[in-house]
């Protein structure tokens, strides 16, 4: 389904302006949220998080109508991965933005797999370094071209997703997600400053989960030599919820292994279903077929 101009309609395809600057130069973001049973996830923090990721941009956004897009399609279907986009709209040739934008707001709704919510994952550290000098590397930014890449070599190494250090070799995601560390009772999570996403996963983690399971929530730099010490390793997004890193390949060819069943990782991820079955309405186990 997409939303485009106030309207509902099937299929993925419309009329649309060849010099628009999301398509020619990336200029816009986007967000990508889950649905279930009509209600979307966080969805204040979604709506909040495109807005602020505009206003850095430099252009306006109605948060009105991010809202009235997502609602629309989260009505569609049972369990959906919404995906809004906002473009600073049609320009001249050039980088100079134009001095009055007309935005681009459009968004889509595709069917989710339950079955990827929890599911672990094996990561591989790629050589493509984070920018974390870049202002875009703390937003949803349209231009993915050095995650799509290290994803590639990850899935042609036998791997489910990349794994990103920054410039200064410090850790800082990976390529879909936030990337935490458990060292007893204690969770790490890089700093934004390391060039990472505000995720929403993350933040729910950080303020509500890690309290409620009595851990202590650290935001700062970490190494991929002293992630590799970690009790338990996990990626957070939006549609894969938690998911326990049981593998990370090493520079020797081997890989670091976790347990996916970690107690105090298990409970993270139970406090998470929990979470989102409230938010959405329905049974914890509508949010993930697998247990937790």
């Amino acid at each position: 389904m997409l939303w485009h101009d106030g309207r509902l309609s099937d299929g993925t395809t419309l009329p649309f302006d060849l010099t628009d600057r999301g398509l020619t130069l990336a200029d816009g973001v986007f967000d990508t949220a889950l649905a279930l049973a009509g209600r979307v996830a966080f969805a204040q923090a979604h709506v909040a998080r495109l807005v602020a990721s505009v206003a850095a941009l430099g252009f306006p956004v109605c948060p009105e109508a991010i809202e009235t897009a997502m609602r629309a399609l989260a009505a569609t279907g049972g369990r959906l991965a919404i995906r809004t986009t906002v473009t600073r709209g049609t320009g001249p040739r050039g980088l100079a933005p134009p001095a009055d934008p007309h935005p681009t707001l459009f968004a889509t709704a595709a069917a989710s797999d339950p079955g990827i919510a929890f599911a672990p994952l094996r990561l591989w550290p790629t050589a493509i370094a984070r920018n974390e000098t870049s202002p875009l590397a703390q937003l949803k930014a349209l231009g993915y071209g050095d995650a799509i890449l290290a994803a590639r070599d990850a899935r042609a190494s036998g791997f489910d997703e990349a794994l990103f250090s920054n410039t200064r070799q410090a850790l800082a995601c990976a390529g879909t997600g936030n990337v935490f560390a458990l060292f007893g009772e204690r969770l790490v999570t890089p700093p934004l400053t390391d060039g990472v996403l505000a995720g929403i996963v993350r933040a729910v983690v950080i303020a509500q989960l890690a309290p409620a399971c009595g851990l202590a929530c650290e935001e700062r730099s970490i190494t991929l030599s002293e992630l590799r010490r970690a009790d338990a390793v996990f990626v957070t997004n939006s549609l894969r919820l938690i998911a326990p890193v049981t593998a990370i390949r090493d520079s020797g060819g081997g890989d670091t292994g976790y347990a996916r069943d970690h107690s105090l990782l298990m409970r993270l991820m139970a406090a998470l279903r929990d979470r989102v079955a409230a938010e959405c309405g329905v049974s914890p186990n509508d949010v993930s077929i697998g247990a937790t």
